[in-house]
């Protein structure tokens, strides 16, 4: 990746947020990369009534220097952590924000259930809206519990069902494997138990064995495709009969990265990964990565010079 890769990262003063500020600076210093800590706030809908009728304007100087004192916080925690740092207070809805500028990182890194930070911004609203329309890989870092450490990260887990998005997903997951120098494990749930899944009407002459070797032979297939170019990597692969969103969830407590598509449908008959990211989110026990099919830079051609007029991106 290129030197001038930037990590966004989103702060509203909860110790969730600060956490996802730790991750990033790990992740950035494997690469030298920058981060870049943001923290976005908007003023209340509502005016005050004036005096004489009309409606006077709300200060919003106050507001501003909280939004500057957690920023300052989450700099002075990292500032020794030999990654170069920059910041900005943005104006607007924390999730729209960090969508919009996520266009120009090559990742964007949020806490989950924030809540109790600054102006009452809950990230766990973010966490949640952010993965689903992010330009870029967003990684979402859960709570902090005693004895959890998150980086470096030495095992990962993806899940492929053969979409383009979880192709996408695994050839991150196989490179974070390489920066990282981590074990990789690449899953592939098929839902096949009798009365729940998505292939529980099959048939009982349906030889379900040979489902899950067509799905193996897929899985296969794809990890060879995403391991071109990266002939260090080494990806353990299953193809398991259950729910992916509770496969991937476990695997989460055993491992330090969760890799996961966005959204998406196809592949493998009878996968649906597209509804997995959601239901991981709201279970992993460690930081979970959800990549889109599409990145900004792929939908949009632009030259280094042309990235660099935008204000945030700036060292």
């Amino acid at each position: 990746m290129s030197e001038d890769g930037v990590i966004l990262v989103g702060v509203d003063g909860s110790p969730e947020s600060l956490g996802a500020v730790d991750w990033a600076v790990a992740r950035a210093a494997c690469e030298g990369w920058r981060v870049h800590i943001l923290c976005a706030y908007s003023l209340p809908s509502f005016t005050t009534a004036s005096l004489d009728g009309g409606y006077a304007a709300l200060d919003d100087t106050a507001v501003r220097a909280g939004a500057q004192a957690v920023v300052d916080e989450a700099i002075a925690r990292v500032q020794d952590k030999g990654v170069t740092v920059t910041s900005s207070l943005e104006t607007g809805d924390p999730a729209g924000v960090l969508v919009d500028l996520s266009e120009e990182a090559v990742l964007t890194v949020v806490g989950t259930r924030g809540g109790g930070g600054f102006a009452d911004r809950l990230l766990g609203t973010v966490s949640s809206a952010l993965p689903a329309h992010a330009h870029c890989p967003t990684i979402v870092v859960p709570r902090h519990t005693e004895g959890a450490e998150y980086t470096p990260a030495r095992r990962i887990v993806v899940g492929v069902d053969g979409s383009d998005s979880a192709r996408k997903a695994l050839r991150w997951a196989v490179r974070e494997a390489e920066v990282w120098g981590a074990e990789l494990t690449a899953i592939a749930a098929v839902p096949m138990a009798s009365g729940a899944g998505a292939l529980a009407w099959l048939p009982a002459a349906v030889d379900r064995e040979q489902v899950l070797t067509d799905v193996r032979s897929g899985l296969d297939r794809a990890v060879a495709d995403a391991l071109e170019g990266h002939p260090e990597v080494v990806v353990r692969r299953h193809a398991l009969d259950g729910n992916a969103a509770e496969l991937m969830a476990e695997f989460s407590t055993a491992v330090d990265l969760v890799v996961v598509g966005s959204r998406g449908r196809g592949g493998f008959s009878g996968l649906l990964l597209g509804s997995v990211s959601q239901g991981v989110l709201s279970h992993a026990s460690c930081p979970v990565m959800v990549v889109p099919a599409r990145t900004g830079k792929e939908e949009r051609a632009e030259t280094p010079a042309e990235r660099n007029q935008t204000p945030w991106r700036r060292a």
